[in-house]
């Protein structure tokens, strides 16, 4: 078993198919193949079922490629580790951020960001929770930027700020005239949610005490953005709760309404396996992010911190 051998059936389940996995690691089709087949006999266990179209682990294949990619990322780490100080921040990162994160925080850092760290090349992507989970432990991303806690042995959380959540309503609803709610006092009916899969709408439903996808009269949406929910309650139609970075620039509308205390508030924390060992890394994204959302975020402990998983 050699390590080379471990780097071509991780490539192989990342790509489920030959020809790509072969190019993906600068090798012929033949080459891979053949070495992989060795593996397979040094084993006495087949790794792929090719019968299946496309190609896919077998049971025990599955527990191979998950040991090999944590064999892998170990070597990484150890090579990083000799080769360079792990307070540098050359090279590339790898970064995922959750769709109701991503446009309200990453315009307020990322430029002075870039311009504080030349050295330092980001490559970011919007990506659900899920998602960004399956692919810091598959090794595709170094970092996410997401709604914590996730209570995941293999993954480490550095929180960054704790965001409240505040009640967006339409003009004819009652709650209107309110200077704060209770989440006791919204209503059963009219609240408009996420797409299943992004956190938020678990924490919303949670906030709101409610177990499944409400409905407006014969009304039943669903969106990707929180803007649009925005948008669809400024069409006089119902209400929803967005975090307090999507409306700092419109504190002034009077359709935003804060809950009564403790309010309820989401945890956004880095999330990094737990072999990450880029320190400088994470103490420069936490410092630059911790400047630029307002300080109340990341003062005192949260009293109603909602989960999502």
């Amino acid at each position: 078993m050699t390590i080379q051998q471990l780097e071509y059936i991780v490539a192989l389940d990342t790509h489920r198919h030959f020809v790509t996995a072969a190019e993906s690691c600068f090798v012929s089709q033949p080459t891979l193949t053949l070495q992989i087949q060795k593996l397979e006999t040094e084993m006495n266990t087949m790794i792929f079922d090719r019968t299946k179209k496309p190609i896919e682990p077998t049971k025990a294949g599955t527990i191979v490629i998950e040991r090999a990619r944590e064999i892998l990322r170990e070597v990484k780490g150890l090579k990083d580790f000799i080769s360079q100080d792990k307070d540098e921040m050359v090279g590339e990162f790898r970064i995922g951020v959750i769709p109701t994160v991503a446009p309200y925080l990453l315009p307020k850092f990322l430029k002075q960001f870039a311009e504080d760290h030349p050295e330092t090349n980001l490559s970011i992507r919007e990506v659900e929770s899920h998602q960004i989970i399956h692919d810091i432990q598959h090794d595709k991303l170094d970092i996410g930027i997401m709604a914590t806690p996730l209570d995941n042995k293999m993954l480490m959380e550095i929180p960054l700020y704790n965001e409240p959540f505040l009640l967006y309503v339409s003009e004819l609803n009652p709650l209107y005239l309110s200077k704060q709610v209770s989440v006791n006092d919204l209503p059963k009916k009219g609240l408009w949610l996420l797409n299943q899969g992004h956190c938020l709408r678990n924490q919303i439903l949670s906030v709101c005490n409610q177990k499944s996808k409400p409905e407006l009269n014969n009304l039943s949406y669903e969106s990707g953005s929180v803007e649009t929910l925005k948008n669809m309650v400024k069409s006089q139609m119902g209400y929803t709760l967005v975090p307090e970075l999507s409306i700092l620039d419109d504190s002034r509308d009077q359709r935003i309404k804060r809950f009564e205390d403790p309010e309820p508030v989401r945890e956004i924390s880095l999330v990094v396996h737990r072999n990450f060992n880029k320190n400088g890394m994470i103490e420069a994204l936490k410092s630059a992010i911790k400047k630029n959302v307002p300080k109340r975020f990341t003062e005192g402990t949260a009293k109603n911190r909602i989960g999502w998983i």
